[in-house]
């Protein structure tokens, strides 16, 4: 069931990312809504990146690898930023994910120094940075679009 908001709670973009994110932060029907978990995945890519890059998205991110298997993952997340129009960001998952999670992995099992894995989040992440906050322009224009799937917006 969709939460209930009234026009003047999403009367500015602000507002409406707002609104979004608590949806999707308070959201428990994921396996039912296609929408709620594109919008989820991007947010949260976007999210575990501006909160501390590759590293971070693993660290909050492994179980569902784990449970969807790295390819599954990665084909998923870079459908749902390509559907977004985050083209270059879809690159940078495609082009980096899976050889950081077997990297993620050799670290947590301790048959890696830790320097290999940092060397090539470094690298990785400053892909994601060189795009300049692109995708929260992407991701705002996003939520507007699609707040009203998600929020059943009522009169005031």
């Amino acid at each position: 069931m969709k939460p209930k908001m009234s026009r003047r709670e999403l009367s500015n973009n602000n507002l409406i990312w707002d609104a979004v994110i608590n949806v999707l932060s308070e959201g428990e029907d994921t396996e039912e809504n296609d929408l709620f978990n594109e919008a989820f995945s991007v947010y949260q890519y976007y999210s575990a990146m501006e909160g501390g890059g590759h590293e971070n998205l693993f660290n909050w991110c492994s179980e569902e690898i784990e449970e969807k298997g790295v390819t599954a993952y990665i084909r998923e997340l870079s459908v749902n930023l390509e559907k977004i129009g985050a083209h270059e960001y879809a690159n940078i998952v495609e082009k980096y994910v899976e050889e950081l999670w077997r990297l993620f992995i050799k670290l947590e099992n301790e048959e890696i120094e830790d320097v290999i894995f940092l060397d090539f989040v470094e690298k990785a992440d400053q892909e994601y940075y060189n795009l300049d906050k692109k995708l929260d322009k992407l991701l705002e224009k996003y939520f507007i679009s699609i707040h009203t799937k998600l929020i059943d917006v009522v009169e005031n």
